[in-house]
């Protein structure tokens, strides 16, 4: 039987610039309930969907459907703003967090506050798609975007996410290791990159000098054990993980 499509998704990783150190990054925690990396710390995000391209169909950009979901899935998972233009304060957050739980169509509500998308705001980083056996598998564009000016608390969407913060990924990369969070295979690999850099045009930069060729992870025996291996030129310091622990480090 023939594998079920991979899931076309999105996800925006907002990066906030600190004055003191690396960037703090916005991670939310998914509820323990959540058929998909139920318990696990993840960038906001999710599949794509048709009102996504019908609203992206104005733009040339060929990644505009996926960026229009990474930012409403954003807001509805944090009511964190990102990749948006026009009159914006940290308070709007949970206003349009709210509308969108509440069913509002996302056009609608961007022109009723006078709010634009700002496509370019968005910058590709990577696309993974994991084929293992999961019950589904996504197809996911990762972008970065720069946080807005302000100071942005994230409310996690209740239900779907159990907490929101802001935090370096060396910070959440130490947490995964010491067994106090934990992160699928990708989430961990892409935190990794991204403790290698010290500001978010560093990421940018990091991110144009890639590939975005699909990252398929594979199985492979090294060292007598079998590990789950990603190609060694898209720019992670770590390409392999123990299958054993690569589904849930």
């Amino acid at each position: 039987m023939e594998p079920e499509p991979a899931i076309p998704a999105a996800t925006l990783i907002v990066m906030q610039q600190a004055a003191d150190g690396p960037p703090r990054i916005l991670i939310v925690e998914r509820a323990r309930a959540m058929a998909f990396a139920g318990g696990a710390i993840v960038f906001p995000g999710g599949r794509i969907d048709p009102a996504d391209r019908a609203l992206a169909a104005r733009f040339a950009d060929p990644h505009a459907a996926a960026k229009v979901t990474a930012i409403r899935e954003t807001i509805e998972e944090s009511a964190v703003l990102a990749g948006l233009s026009g009159p914006i304060d940290p308070a709007l957050g949970p206003v349009l967090q709210d509308a969108l739980l509440a069913g509002t169509d996302f056009a609608e509500l961007l022109s009723g506050h006078g709010l634009s998308l700002d496509l370019e705001a968005l910058t590709p980083f990577a696309r993974w798609m994991p084929a293992f056996k999961q019950a589904r598998r996504f197809d996911t564009l990762f972008f970065i975007a720069q946080a807005l000016p302000g100071d942005w608390p994230p409310r996690p969407q209740p239900g779907e996410c159990q907490s929101a913060e802001w935090a370096s990924a060396a910070a959440l990369v130490e947490r995964i290791d010491a067994g106090t969070d934990h992160a699928i295979f990708p989430t961990k690999r892409n935190l990794e990159r991204l403790a290698c850099f010290a500001t978010v045009d560093q990421a940018r930069a990091d991110a144009a000098a890639h590939s975005l060729d699909t990252i398929i992870p594979w199985v492979e025996q090294r060292g007598g054990e079998p590990r789950v291996c990603i190609p060694d030129d898209r720019g992670y310091p770590v390409t392999s993980e123990p299958l054993a622990t690569a589904f849930r480090a």
